[in-house]
């Protein structure tokens, strides 16, 4: 009933299955992926026809984890999986970012490639497989893909290069890196470091292009024995309309790039484009479509022959120049922290926010919930770019431009016990014309800096870009939006004045070369830290503590066996103690306790509680206390939290005390001693070897000790002696 098709390689020591011919099969292309004893389908299907009018490549990718994969049910109210998690979303940019090049560049027909994981073992991360098996269904679906592609993970454990490192060994890894390429060049780099050298880096990068091999191997091995014949895709011959188009409008094109301002600029090619569209769609023959490209074409011809000849930049910069930049912290002086950060016409407002451990964000996985602390939100509204288009829900663009600048900042950042704060980062982009990105990193940095944050150090980014043609090679320091949408590369490089903390990289064409990586690398950490320069202008460092409108976190720590003390029955005590103080208190598994408030007074007050319900009295302390009773042979005193205690009337003076109540009335504050336990655990006190004005301790010298002294100071009522009569 099938035809199976299969290829086994042993990668990293362990066995990686790719097969076809068993599920699927309508699909145009299908590959059931094993690794370990993680499993998971790749299909492709693409359209035969382009639609009509079709101005862009309609690919998409879209990766889906089902909980089942790893036994577990959805959490949630509907107890199914929804829409795609921020994982799944950046799991299908890194697969789209090295296959979409790959296509022909006029090909318009609409594709899509869905991976969805059917079992995870908890220990094979299933993303690389995924792109894999991408890989291997493109490979064999007929579509006109220029691949096969492969891709590696990387980690750096005790100075060595891990090949595709299991869940728990990237607990011990100062580098998680994703490389995708083909057999000749590196198409995608997506990492995050701690710190690591250029050198280091690129070692990485290469040893994971290295690992590539096999897998690009093992693809066209089954691809040999299976794949559909490729789709006899012929791009059209516009070289004609080319010629037309650069005749009318390469003149304008000229002269519109010549504008310094983005949005001169566009001004000055909208009116060039109209008119030409004019003359050669309106008044001509030309397809309105195919005029579109032509354009784009001309445009892109004319602007990066410009830069490989004179060396200038469409602004005026050097290759390796960057933009001015103007760097400011408190922004928002009621914020936590606050930073604009702007470079030539680029600008971020960025923001941090404080937080208890009740704002951790909980994610749902397959390997288990985890609790985020550390967050950043990356927003993109149209008005940044001079647009007017709808609004809606975060794109997948945000998604990855603020996992990019998370990745860069997590190196930097204290630890919980160092700092038991939830940060939160939100950077609002009010200005757009390259590496936004990047600026979010600048200004985040400042911004926790601004918060009282202790980073170890401050971050900046560049984004490097590429111009690559039979003229030359050029690398640019800071591009421009037009650069990147023109250029071949788009090399984002962020990082400290001791590492890069993260890098990603997409390129448009077949891939580069080491030696252009390389250059590309230096070029970059020059930029970096010319960028950091300008950032201490704004701030050197962290403030010394969090602002005024942040809230105050202190830290305790409660034996284990305490912890339903303090939480009460049904959270009862916990609420209590809330609710009267106005702190908020959090309680770990592990007997550690935060407390936070924007007034000291009431993290005091709520620290007292605490410590009145777990800590023990030491013998020998003095205490303030409050007399709750008095009794006949002496009061009961309140003195340690809800703990009380007798203080003996024989204690409460140094002379003689006829009664209690000549001393003391109940309400009254005393000072008292805590002289230690009886046999039975209960708490003796003494007000005379205290000076009750002054709280200092007194030497008294013991007086014999009468038949009242040695009353036990049991209130429970005793039975009356009865007397004997004379009868008796």
């Amino acid at each position: 009933m099938f035809e199976k098709h299969s290829v086994t390689i042993d990668w990293a020591g362990r066995p990686l299955t790719l097969e076809t011919g068993q599920i699927a099969r309508q699909a145009d292309g299908a590959v059931w992926a094993t690794y370990g004893d993680t499993k998971l389908l790749a299909t492709v299907c693409f359209a035969k026809d382009a639609r009509p009018g079709q101005s862009f490549f309609p690919l998409t990718v879209n990766y889906m984890e089902k909980f089942y994969a790893a036994g577990k049910v959805p959490g949630g109210y509907f107890k199914r999986e929804g829409r795609p998690t921020e994982r799944e979303t950046l799991i299908s940019r890194l697969t789209d970012r090295p296959i979409r090049p790959l296509f022909p560049k006029g090909f318009r027909n609409e594709v899509q490639v869905v991976i969805t994981v059917m079992q995870h073992d908890l220990e094979n991360e299933p993303d690389i497989i995924g792109m894999v098996a991408a890989s291997a269904a493109l490979a064999i679906s007929g579509a006109p893909f220029d691949g096969p592609i492969g891709a590696a993970r990387v980690g750096l454990i005790d100075g060595d290069y891990v090949l595709n490192p299991m869940l728990d060994e990237m607990e011990d890894s100062e580098l998680d890196l994703v490389v995708a390429g083909t057999h000749d060049a590196v198409m995608m780099v997506e990492s995050q470091a701690e710190e690591l050298t250029e050198e280091q880096m690129l070692g990485a990068v290469m040893f994971a292009h290295e690992a590539c091999q096999d897998v690009i191997e093992a693809i066209t091995e089954l691809a040999e024995k299976c794949a559909k014949p490729k789709w006899d895709y012929v791009e059209a011959d516009t070289s004609a309309e080319k010629k037309d188009v650069k005749k009318a409008a390469e003149k304008g094109i000229k002269a519109a790039y010549k504008h310094k301002d983005k949005l001169k600029r566009q001004d000055a090619l909208r009116d060039v484009k109209a008119a030409a569209k004019l003359a050669l769609v309106e008044d001509g023959d030309m397809d309105e479509a195919v005029f579109n490209d032509a354009f784009k074409a001309v445009e892109s011809t004319t602007v990066r022959t410009s830069v490989i000849k004179t060396k200038k930049r469409i602004d005026g910069r050097k290759t390796d120049e960057v933009r001015s930049i103007e760097a400011m912290a408190g922004l928002l002086p009621r914020t936590h922290g606050s930073a604009l950060f702007t470079r030539g016409e680029t600008q971020a407002i960025c923001v941090a926010t404080l937080g208890t451990s009740e704002d951790e964000q909980f994610v749902d996985q397959l390997t288990g919930t985890i609790k985020n602390r550390f967050m950043l939100h990356y927003n993109f509204p149209p008005y940044s770019v001079g647009e007017a288009r709808r609004m809606g829900g975060t794109s997948r663009r945000e998604h990855g431009h603020g996992k990019l600048a998370w990745r860069a900042l997590q190196a930097v950042l204290p630890t919980k016990e160092d700092f038991p704060y939830t940060i939160r980062l939100v950077s609002e982009i009010t200005e757009s014309n390259g590496s936004s990105s990047m600026a979010t990193v600048c200004g985040c940095s400042l911004a926790m800096m601004d918060a009282g944050v202790p980073l170890k150090r401050p971050v900046s980014g560049i984004a490097m870009g590429l111009i690559k043609d039979d003229a030359g090679v050029a690398v640019l320091s800071d591009i421009l939006g037009d650069e990147d949408h023109l250029g071949d590369m788009d090399f984002k490089v962020a990082g400290t004045r001791e590492g890069i903390t993260s890098l990603q990289m997409d390129i448009k064409i077949a891939g580069i070369s080491e030696e252009i990586m390389e250059e590309a690398l230096a070029q970059a950490h020059n930029g970096r830290m010319h960028i950091l320069d300008k950032m201490d202008e704004a701030l050197t460092e962290s403030r010394d503590s969090v602002g005024e409108f942040a809230p105050r976190i202190e830290q305790m720590k409660i034996p284990v066996d305490k912890i339903r003390d303090v939480i009460g029955s049904g959270g009862k005590v916990i609420r209590e103690i809330v609710d009267t103080t106005g702190a908020r208190v959090s309680v770990e598994d592990d007997g550690t306790i935060k407390i936070a408030s924007n007034d000291q007074k009431s993290i005091d007050a709520a620290k007292e509680w605490i410590v009145s319900l777990t800590a023990e009295p030491e013998a020998g302390k003095i205490y303030d206390g409050k007399v709750v009773k008095v009794v006949d042979f002496g009061a009961f005193v309140n003195f340690f939290g809800k703990k009380d205690g007798l203080v003996h009337v024989s204690m409460m003076k140094a002379e003689r005390v006829g009664h209690p109540s000549d001393v003391v009335s109940e309400g009254d504050t005393v000072k008292v001693k805590l002289m230690g336990f009886d046999d039975r655990g209960k708490v003796r006190l003494s007000m005379k070897h205290v000076d009750q004005e002054t709280g200092e301790e007194l030497e008294v010298e013991e007086r014999p000790r009468s038949k009242r002294d040695d009353d036990d100071g049991d209130d429970k009522p005793r039975r009356p002696r009865r007397r004997r009569s004379r009868d008796d």
